[in-house]
Formats: C-alpha cells, sequence, structure tokens
C-alpha cells in the first residue's frame, strides 16, 4: 500500500497484521505449546493431563481430561492434520457465530466427546478431530433458510458421517470414529439451531 508524502512521493507501508479471529488464533498457539511440552517430556505431559481415557471415579484428572484432550496431540503430523482444516475454517466461522458462541460450541463438542470416551471405550483419546468435524459441518451451513435444510449440509453428513462409520467398523486404528460422528452430529444440531434464528425466509 502506497501512501503520499509530504515531497509528492509516495512511501511504500506494509499491511499490518490483525488479530482477525481471537478464538482460533488462541487455541492454535496453546495446541501448539501443548505439542511441545509434550515433545519436552517424551509424552509425560501429554499423557497425564491431555489424553482422555478411563481411571477411577475418584480419579479428579478422569474429568478434567474429559475436556483438556482437545488440546493434546500424538505429533506434528496429527497436529497440523487437524489444523489446516481449524485455520481454514475456524475464521469464517468465528465471524459468523461470533468468539462467545464459538467457545460454546467447541467445549460443548469437546465434552460431549470425552464423555462418550469414557462411558463407551477403554482407549486413549486426545487431538481436535471432533473440533475439525464441527467446523466441516457448520461451514456447510452457510446457505440456511428458514424452513429449509441445505443440501450441501446433508451432503457433508452423509460423506462425512459416513465414511466414519464405514471406518469403524472395517478398520481397527488410534482414530476415534466415535469423535467424529460425535462432532460432526454436533455441528448440525448447532448448525441448524444457531442459524434458524436469522435465516431468511423461503419464498
Amino acid at each position: 500500500m502506497a501512501t503520499p508524502r509530504s515531497d509528492g512521493k509516495r512511501q511504500l507501508r506494509l499491511p499490518r497484521i490483525v488479530f482477525n479471529a481471537p478464538v482460533i488464533i488462541t487455541y492454535t498457539i496453546l495446541c501448539f505449546i501443548v505439542l511441545m511440552f509434550g515433545f519436552a517430556t517424551g509424552g509425560s505431559s501429554t499423557m497425564k493431563v491431555f489424553t482422555c481415557y478411563r481411571t477411577t471415579l475418584t480419579d479428579p484428572m478422569m474429568y478434567v481430561r474429559a475436556f483438556t484432550y482437545v488440546f493434546g496431540h500424538k505429533d506434528m503430523t496429527h497436529f497440523f492434520s487437524n489444523f489446516s482444516m481449524i485455520v481454514l475454517a475456524g475464521p469464517m466461522l468465528e465471524e459468523k457465530y461470533g468468539s462467545k458462541r464459538l467457545i460454546m460450541m467447541m467445549a460443548v463438542t469437546a465434552l460431549i466427546g470425552g464423555i462418550a470416551n469414557l462411558l463407551l471405550t477403554t482407549s486413549g483419546l486426545l487431538g481436535a478431530s471432533g473440533i475439525v468435524f464441527l467446523f466441516i459441518i457448520l461451514a456447510s451451513c452457510t446457505s440456511f433458510k428458514s424452513g429449509s435444510i441445505p443440501l450441501t449440509l446433508l451432503l457433508v453428513a452423509v460423506i462425512y458421517i459416513g465414511q466414519e462409520i464405514m471406518t469403524g467398523i472395517t478398520a481397527h486404528d488410534s482414530i476415534s470414529q466415535l469423535t467424529h460422528i460425535l462432532g460432526a452430529a454436533c455441528g448440525v444440531f448447532f448448525g441448524l439451531y444457531f442459524n434458524r434464528e436469522n435465516a431468511p425466509k423461503q419464498e
């Protein structure tokens, strides 16, 4: 960007960096710090604080980890695979729904995934993949109209949820398909619920 100077010449000014999506940026930075701390402790901090798994009902950390697991990641590949989608769709969603509402949706999705993992499985769970699926579904609700359901929402739900169901049936890996499905289900609920308030009437 060039601006005129007093001597008539133009001075080149670099555009300033804007903190445009505080929730997404802060979440990304926190998860990266947790990952680096995990490397520094040989994975001990990630396992003790940022991995959701069942212990005993008297263990207070079990309840803490039912939420904090969304900040933990196994390695850089795991981190980048999740946040390549989060930083792509997240700013648009934060602008659309607002920071407070987006935090609420992320927190509810995290807790539902954590509680389901404690109740239904005995495996450890970590990572932001449930949040990723929440964002994927929310991003497909941009053309919502009152009294209708966007076809894109149905297609995305069938493709992503169907894929996770099939993978859960045919494969046995370390990825929690249950968390993905629940994240997508939360996206369907929140997308339809919050968009119906301001949706234009269908003519």
